[in-house]
């Protein structure tokens, strides 16, 4: 058993920017399952919405992200959110990001404006804001002699006081997999921190890393934790289209510095549906780009952004301009295929504005959460902004506890389980449910299409569960199983909704209610 004051799952934004607000006084241990810079964080482009600008206002940024929510943001917490905001990015300006600077700007850096934000002020580097911080966080962690780093470890599920028969709801750490030893080791934590970001993978397109599986959502929930909003998907319009593309997201920021959606014929289309057109939240880009390419029987439409001066489009987006030169496309001259994919979930794990989730000693930060700030859809860039939000508001409240004696934890037991000569079963299996999802759960929903669905989740589950209770773990079955729990979440979420709000859109409930209310799931 190892043990250790703060055990972080994770290793995006969220982990990172927790473990070194902690570390100066407690250990910390951060299991990630591949290298410490593979993340949804480390892919995020666009940047960081805060309050930098003198002509900008918390109450506008509040405003804006309450108007993307579609009336089911919490208030309380998107005003928390908003207010650190500002001191959040300067802590990563003392921590050595190199945010693109602007001398003539008041603040020193170049601001950006995104879709649905009435102000420029998203704080960025370059097209690859993500990286940047990433890097520069890392190279922290690396350095940090109370930082105890473990690549390469997936969590299996969480340790509670219920499974360990103290007839108590506490969290105790988890068990998790070595994916180099293939040896499953027990981890005992006096604190346990989920920042293990969204589940996106759960459907066939997307702009996600292959490690968004859904894994703190899904042991969450076996816990005992309640879940929320799971139906809202969010699905970001520009997705690269393109057969050697894997997943490769163009930014918001293409849109925010005067990038056109155009169909094949160079029509712009987006007026017709948004005065704001192309600066449109994502939820609404994305659904007209879904209706378009299903009413012209389109395989992409295209974003184009060659107007702007060849200078400007190269140095505002060198990674973009880049990846897209390498793959033939010379995007100073011709436009962009995209095509909307899965790109962030907005509900999850419940939290306060403290990352508490239900159970005692257990925290959830980023991605994995729904903390109220996103409501029925999330407003560009906030994603970054919440995870550092809130990962200094878990590091708070877990430096004012109290120590904690280490409890006694049993080994994980191996020794009714056998090798399997079955792993084809586990690659056909994730193949199914992803496109499955995908055909059935997608931007556009339906009852009879979600009961399909259900109904192979069901079968699904059935096939992993005999299988997880005969075979010996791996990291292919872990993240298979939290996968089948994440969709069958999103499923049922999205069934007990009989109405389309922000991301959800269902043909069946097309109207929206007049009050908005949570999906809040609970264990039976």
């Amino acid at each position: 058993m190892e043990q250790t004051d703060v055990l972080i799952i994770g290793s995006g934004l969220a982990a990172l920017t927790t473990a070194l607000h902690l570390a100066d006084t407690l250990r910390v241990t951060i299991l990630t399952k591949k290298s410490l810079q593979d993340s949804s964080s480390a892919w995020a482009q666009g940047g960081i919405a805060a309050v930098l600008a003198d002509d900008d206002t918390m109450e506008a940024h509040v405003r804006d992200t309450l108007i993307a929510g579609a009336g089911l943001c919490n208030e309380a917490a998107v005003r928390y959110v908003v207010e650190h905001g500002t001191a959040a990015v300067q802590w990563l300006v003392e921590m050595g990001v190199p945010f693109t600077l602007d001398i003539s700007h008041k603040t020193g850096f170049h601001l950006t404006r995104e879709g649905g934000h009435s102000a420029r002020r998203i704080i960025h580097a370059a097209d690859a804001t993500g990286r940047a911080v990433q890097r520069t966080l890392c190279e922290k962690i690396r350095q940090h002699p109370n930082i105890s780093l473990l690549e390469h470890h997936i969590a299996i599920d969480l340790i509670t006081g219920d499974k360990l028969g103290y007839g108590d709801s506490a969290c105790y750490g988890c068990y998790a997999l070595d994916n180099v030893s293939g040896q499953v080791k027990t981890f005992a934590a006096g604190n346990t921190v989920l920042a293990t970001g969204g589940a996106s993978k759960v459907y066939l397109y997307t702009t996600n890393p292959d490690v968004a599986t859904g894994d703190g959502v899904a042991m969450a929930w076996r816990a005992g934790c309640r879940v929320a909003n799971m139906e809202f998907v969010q699905f970001h319009p520009t997705c690269l289209y393109h057969p050697q593309a894997k997943s490769y997201l163009i930014s918001e920021a293409v849109r925010g510095e005067g990038g056109l959606l155009k169909l094949p014929d160079g029509t712009r289309f987006m007026p017709d549906y948004d005065e704001r057109a192309e600066l449109a939240p994502r939820d609404v880009v994305a659904l007209a780009i879904d209706a378009e390419m299903k009413k012209r029987g389109l395989d992409c439409v295209f974003l184009d952004i060659s107007h702007q001066p060849a200078e400007f489009i190269v140095s505002h987006f060198p990674n973009i301009y880049q990846r897209c030169i390498n793959l033939g496309i010379d995007i100073t001259r011709e436009p962009i295929p995209v095509v909307p994919a899965a790109h962030y979930t907005c509900g999850g794990v419940i939290t306060d504005l403290s990352a508490r989730t239900d159970l005692d000693r257990l925290y959830a930060v980023g991605e994995v959460t729904c903390t109220g700030l996103h409501g029925a859809n999330r407003l560009a860039s906030n994603s970054l902004l919440e995870c550092m939000v809130f990962a200094r508001a878990a590091a708070r409240d877990i430096l004012v506890k109290p120590a904690i004696a280490y409890t006694k934890i049993p080994e994980w037991d191996e020794s009714r389980v056998i090798d399997t000569d079955e792993e084809i079963v586990l690659a056909h299996n994730w193949d199914e449910l992803r496109r499955f999802m995908w055909d059935y759960v997608g931007i556009v929903r339906t009852d009879k299409r979600l009961q399909r669905a259900a109904r192979r989740i069901a079968l699904l589950a059935d096939e992993i569960s005999e299988y997880y209770q005969n075979f010996r773990v791996s990291n292919d079955l872990i993240e298979l199983r939290n996968l089948v729990t994440t969709a069958d979440l999103i499923v049922r979420c999205a069934t007990l909704r009989h109405e389309s709000r922000g991301l959800h859109m269902s043909r069946d409930y097309p109207q929206t209610d007049a009050v908005a209310v949570d999906t809040i799931l609970r264990r039976t």
